[in-house]
């Protein structure tokens, strides 16, 4: 199967349509502490929704569908992260992924949801179960702007 080549670190691209043979994919983008994925790699699947925040509490994982959202999820929660961060772009197919708008403002803070009035105009890729280790494409590290 042809992957897209590695993301260089702080430069993600946009998640993109790639093709297997005659079949176009779509990538999903998610941020991981890097903690949080070395310990998927060791248990052979991904169960951190956002940070702080397990699938189990979360009821599902937030991910991105393309560089606009991994931006302006960097930007409303991850500014001043000083943990190290990796960047995991993961091939959907298989896995069970719902377009959903973001939480009410309310409830943003702890669900990943938009602070900043995006509730309702956009739509999240949200993967409702845990995601294989072998669903990653890539996993580079991550660095704040």
């Amino acid at each position: 199967m042809a992957q897209p080549p590695l993301i260089p670190a702080g430069r993600p691209r946009a998640a993109q349509p790639y093709k297997t043979g005659t079949l176009e994919r779509m990538t999903i983008l998610h941020l991981a502490l890097t903690a949080d994925w070395e310990a998927a790699r060791a248990a052979g699947e991904y169960r951190v929704s956002t940070r702080g925040r397990t699938l189990e509490e979360e009821g599902f994982i937030h991910t991105c569908a393309d560089r606009a959202q991994l931006d302006g999820v960097v930007r409303r929660y991850y500014r001043g992260v000083a943990d190290p961060l990796t960047l995991l772009t993961v091939d959907p197919a298989g896995l069970d992924v719902r377009f959903e708008a973001p939480a009410a403002p309310s409830a943003s803070a702890a669900s990943g949801g938009a602070p900043d009035g995006q509730a309702g105009r956009e739509t999240f890729p949200h993967v409702y179960g845990p995601i294989p280790v072998s669903a990653v494409i890539s996993a580079v590290p991550f660095t704040l702007p």
